[in-house]
Parts: structure tokens; sequence; C-alpha cells
């Protein structure tokens, strides 16, 4: 009885095309046939023909999901199809697989993305083993997911803005960040944009729309969806990429992040890097369901999943994401299977949890180098004197600003206290003075030769 009340009290408050509507009753239906026997000819308009609504048994009503009934108990198996397809343009010899998918990029193009992840490789290499030596307090290398980075960089504006976890690096560099920032960096020198205040491989550049890197985990992705909320709110036609690692979608931040820019309709690309281990937790042991990619739908993300070792699957993808972000104000995810062949950083050991042929096979087999390599070997674009040719000269690019670096002073101690207030508060300036005594009696203990004066 109560739900009929309910159902009644709606239609009398549900509005019409007409005047306001209401139920009408034996009485009102009495009243009109003594009127119409008192009248000869009624000119009143017809009544309108009451609306249909449908059976509440029919179809759910409830607002939160768009649904059937089901007269049967069933639960949804977590894996409802055998798995998302993996999209790929070229195979691992390099040969285009289907050409209407063919991004055709010309050759200067194809050129840029190999010598950014063969640059980005020699550099890995040599930073590696400067952290190895002890010049360097940490490092983390890219090995194995340079097209990721780079596939995607090309797809996208110059200045849309990048939000990057801690190994995207070949983004920055496509974007023509130079050798000696990103040794300025990892050594904390007085050239360091960030005045030494990070620890390495944290990049940042304003001039590139590259925001600083921050190390706990998922942080950037609910920061770039409310960057993705301004730039929609200013009509900027811009849109905001935002990269993190398999391991990091577990994060907490990952949910909010995707939640609100389906809600939000904000134009911004989510784009995960599954490289199968989350440090040392493989992704067998992080999630039941049917990867990254799988998880779209059920926040309202258009979704895909991509050989990340196909640079030129990465760009389709990246590209046409962009485009659809900026002109339909939609979020995308697109989920990049590859593999991390290096260790997670100079911090781990991954010879504990994995074997030596598993990274062999991706190093050899499966590499995103070499198959572009393949490509541009097929295509009649590069040879091998050019390869031996373009490694010793990118080689001695790292090598000379590798040298550069180490040779340049620590910023200056004061800028600890610096850049934080506009005008400096009282018990920063305690502090600072604080420094100053101590290092007046003390200063002898302290390699100060090695800092900015």
């Amino acid at each position: 009885m109560a739900a009929w009340r309910a159902l009644r009290w709606r239609l009398l408050r549900t509005p019409g095309p007409g005047p306001a509507r209401r139920l009408s009753t034996a009485r009102d239906r009495a009243g009109g046939a003594g009127d119409r026997q008192g009248t000869s000819r009624c000119r009143c308009p017809r009544p309108r023909p009451r609306q249909e609504f449908p059976s509440p048994e029919e179809k759910p009503q409830f607002p939160g999901a768009s649904a059937d009934f089901a007269d049967r108990l069933e639960f949804i198996q977590p894996n409802v199809i055998s798995g998302i397809p993996v999209y790929r343009v070229m195979d691992r010899q390099g040969h285009i697989v289907n050409p209407a998918e063919d991004p055709q990029l010309p050759k200067e193009l194809v050129l840029k993305l190999y010598k950014t992840m063969t640059l980005l490789n020699t550099m890995d290499r040599i930073l590696y083993e400067s952290q190895r030596q002890g010049r360097i307090s940490f490092y983390m290398t890219n090995y194995g997911e340079e097209g990721t980075h780079v596939g995607s960089a090309a797809a996208l504006d110059d200045t849309d803005l990048v939000f990057g976890q801690y190994r995207e690096a070949g983004v920055l560099m496509y974007r023509g960040y130079p050798l000696d920032l990103f040794m300025a960096q990892c050594y904390g020198n007085a050239s360091d944009t960030g005045k030494g205040r990070q620890m390495p491989v944290h990049y940042g550049c304003r001039d590139r729309h590259f925001v600083t890197i921050s190390s706990p985990l998922a942080t950037q992705i609910p920061q770039a969806v409310g960057a993705a909320y301004t730039i929609k709110r200013a009509d900027a036609n811009r849109a905001v990429i935002c990269y993190f690692g398999e391991g990091a979608a577990s994060e907490g931040d990952a949910h909010a992040g995707f939640n609100f820019a389906a809600t939000l309709e904000c134009p911004v690309i989510f784009f995960c890097r599954n490289n199968g281990y989350a440090i040392s937790t493989p992704t067998s042991e992080q999630y039941r369901g049917d990867g990254i990619a799988a998880r779209g739908p059920g926040y309202g993300l258009m979704s895909i999943r991509v050989d990340g070792n196909d640079v030129f699957a990465v760009y389709n993808a990246t590209k046409e994401a962009r485009r659809r972000a900026v002109a339909e104000n939609q979020p995308f995810l697109i989920e990049a299977m590859t593999y991390r062949i290096g260790h997670h950083s100079t911090s781990d050991d991954s010879s504990a949890y994995r074997s030596v042929d598993e990274v062999n096979y991706w190093d050899k087999q499966d590499h995103p180098i070499s198959r572009l390599r393949h490509y541009m070997l097929n295509r009649g674009w590069w040879d091998e004197e050019e390869e031996k040719g373009w490694r010793k000269s990118s080689r001695k690019m790292v090598m000379e600003a590798f040298e550069q670096a180490e040779r340049k002073p620590k910023p200056n101690v004061q800028l600890l206290f610096s850049d934080v207030y506009r005008e400096m508060p009282p018990h920063l300036r305690r502090q600072r003075a604080a420094l100053e005594r101590h290092l007046q009696h003390y200063g002898e203990h302290y390699p100060l030769e090695h800092f900015e004066k």
C-alpha cells in the first residue's frame, strides 16, 4: 500500500506538456458528466490522453545503474571475456601487420623516435654505472620501456601537460630537455633547476610542461585530473597525460582520480605502463582481474590495451585518445603492455625474484628499440654503419654532459631556506642563523668547498 501511495504521489507531481496534471477521481468524473448533461455544446478542449508509465516490475528504476531485472541468482565472474586484446601495428621483426593501421610517419620523425630511445638507453647505462661507483646517490633506468615514452610523447602537442611517475625520462628527452640538465638534476649541482632539493631522476620543467616528479606512488593521478578540469574550464584546447605503473594503479589515489575524471568529464589520458612488476611484486600477486584496462569501463573510461614495445601502436592510441579527449572532454585509459628489463632502481636486485632467462628473453627477443630498428632497416632508412656512428656520437654527448655535471659545485647552502614563502618567516630566519653559526664553528668538518658561494 505504501508503494502505491508513493507511485501515486509521483504521478501527481510529474509535470506534463500542458497545465499541471493530477489523477482524476470518481467525484471529478461524476461532475464532468453532470456538466455535459446541462450543456448542449461543450467548447472545452478535449482532455489530453493520460501519459502511460511503465510498471515498476518491467525495468529497474534505481538511479545508480542501468540494467534489467534477473530472476536467477548468478554472480558475475571476474573475467567475463577471454581478455582485452593487445593492439599492435608491427610485429617483432618490424613488419606492419595491418597496412590500414600504419601511421605513415615520415622518415625524419621515425629517426627522432629511434634516436631518442637509444640516447635514453645510453644515458641510463652511464648514470647507472655512476651510481654504482658512488658518484650519485640513486638512479632508475628505463630499459625496455623506451617505446612507451617516445611513442606517446610524439602523439602529444608540445603544450599538453605531463604528469610523470619516475620512469618517463624519455618523454622529457623527446621534448628537447638537454642532457646537461638531466645530469645536473641527478648530481644535484648548481645548474639543477630544482636547486638540488630533489633526489635523482625526479625531473621537472615548466617550459616543457612537465610537472616535477614526486616519489609517493599515484599522487600525480588526482593532481592530473584537477589540472585537466582547469583546462576544461578554461577551454584551452589542451590535454593532460598522466603516467603511472600497474603497481600505482593499486593505490587509492588511482580510484579517486579515475572516478573524478569520468564524472567531471576531464580531457585527461591515463597512461599505465604495465611492466610486469611493482618493484618485486609480479602482476600475478597484484590483482586477479584482467589487468588495468579492464577497470576502465567500470569507471566510465574509454579504454584500450596496446603493445608497449610497438612504438607505432603507442603512437596511434595516444594520438586518437588525445584528439578525442580534447574534442569531447572525456578521459581515456591506455594500458601499455611492456617489460621492465632493468632493476626497479639501484636499491633493488631483481635477480632475487626473477630469472636471468626471463630478463634475457625480453632484452633479446622483444625490445622496442630493436623492433623499430628492424622497421627502419626494412625501409632502407638505416644501416649498420649509421648505427655504429650514432652509438658512438650519442655516447660522446652523454659523457661530455656527465663530465661537465661532475665538475660543477653544489648549490649554495642558503637555498635550503628559500622558495617556500614569499617572505621568509621568523622561524626560518632563526634556523638559517643557527646554521650560519654552526658552520662558522665547525665548517672544517663539512666539504664546503664543493658548494657554490
